[in-house]
């Protein structure tokens, strides 16, 4: 089976993990500080904070930021139900923009300007499939109306811009992603009082670590903000410190993947909507190419497709259903249709892309997805 996303992973892992276990600390300690700095220097920053989970790491920006009871955040709706549910957590109320196109599936800056109120304190951008787009139009939106930016960089370990938008950054390795702890995140953030707070509140809120105190002559701690368990380990690090480095690498496999099914698709699947073909024939900037999504013709049965694919041993899976659609933030928090949401989440299909894969798999891949577009029939005609 040709998967959507394959984390590679091997010796090296192996080897690293005996290290940390045969050390005899396997918590948070050198080695989470290691890759912090390692992260950081890649990402062109001064420093970072490494947390177990991207959803932690948008949890402690909302929380060190300020954000709280009372305020409203923009969220895209085309993301994952993580994005929203940060903002629950820190106690905020989320409200979801729409997408600017179908072959554009980011915030609307539009919408997004429709949307604000004088409650709203922050926007979340998602860089969707690992594109950094409209980087200087995001920041005079928040400028001009006195907003946090944050990014949900999920997607876009290693993208160029990615981490330099704003206010703060949260990054993602989990297992599909780019790089991978099997569960992780860092948090970027520019103001270094900032970041320093949502280092000490991803321990509770105390003032030194177990770490710290076995490596001192300190014996005790004290406990001055209300913190959380959202603790990186040394296991994930050394996992994290290898990875890191073949990133660059491995994110330039999957853009020339990505050019592949470009020029592939685009020629013997001239119905399909590819995303940001244009980002790619105008933009200087490097994306991380994290996921491949196409758009089917409208009115082709979708699951008909997934099928074919399925039957030729293609993995395909779907990114991603529309948080406002999902039953909880349907029957919480209604809100006005997002028409172009939810028209892309209805066709959008995600295709295998990952540096397993080779040229000839991209091949096949069009070559099926050209005959199953073939056979589709029309949803009507199947009614």
């Amino acid at each position: 089976m040709l998967m959507v996303a394959e984390p590679i992973l091997g010796e090296e892992e192996k080897a690293a993990l005996s290290e940390v276990i045969d050390s005899g600390w396997i918590t948070m300690g050198d080695r989470v500080r290691s890759f912090e700095c390692a992260f950081a220097e890649q990402h062109n920053a001064s420093d970072c904070v490494a947390v177990n989970s991207c959803t932690a790491a948008l949890h402690l920006i909302l929380e060190g930021l300020g954000v709280g009871r009372g305020d409203e955040v923009l969220v895209p709706s085309l993301s994952f139900v993580a994005t929203a549910n940060s903002v629950l957590y820190a106690g905020a109320k989320p409200v979801f923009v729409d997408i600017e196109a179908l072959d554009l599936p980011v915030m609307s800056l539009s919408d997004a300007a429709a949307k604000c109120t004088a409650r709203t304190k922050a926007v979340i951008l998602m860089h969707y499939a690992g594109y950094t787009v409209d980087r200087s139009a995001w920041r005079d939106f928040a400028t001009s109306r006195g907003l946090l930016l944050i990014e949900d960089a999920a997607h876009a370990a290693g993208a160029e811009q990615a981490g330099t938008f704003g206010d703060a950054a949260a990054f993602s390795f989990y297992g599909n992603k780019n790089m991978t702890t099997a569960e992780g995140g860092v948090v970027l953030a520019s103001n270094d009082e900032v970041l320093d707070k949502i280092r000490q509140m991803r321990g509770h809120g105390m003032t030194s670590g177990t770490f710290q105190r076995r490596s001192s002559r300190i014996s005790t701690y004290d406990v001055t903000m209300l913190g959380y368990n959202y603790r990186m380990d040394e296991l994930r690090a050394a996992i994290g410190l290898l990875q890191l480095k073949r990133l660059n690498e491995w994110n330039a496999k999957r853009r020339h993947l990505t050019q592949s099914y470009m020029r592939s698709l685009g020629a013997q699947c001239p119905d399909l909507c590819l995303p940001f073909a244009a980002w790619h024939k105008s933009s200087n900037h490097v994306a991380s190419h994290h996921i491949m999504p196409v758009v089917l013709p409208e009115n082709v049965d979708r699951q008909r497709i997934v099928d074919e694919l399925r039957d030729a041993e293609i993995q395909t899976t779907i990114h991603y259903p529309p948080i406002h659609e999902t039953s909880y933030y349907r029957e919480n928090f209604p809100c006005a249709p997002l028409p172009l949401t939810e028209q892309f989440a209805q066709r959008e299909l995600t295709l295998p892309l990952h540096p397993r894969m080779e040229e000839h798999h991209v091949e096949k891949v069009t070559a099926v997805m050209a005959k199953a577009l073939d056979h589709a029939a029309p949803v009507e005609a199947l009614s």
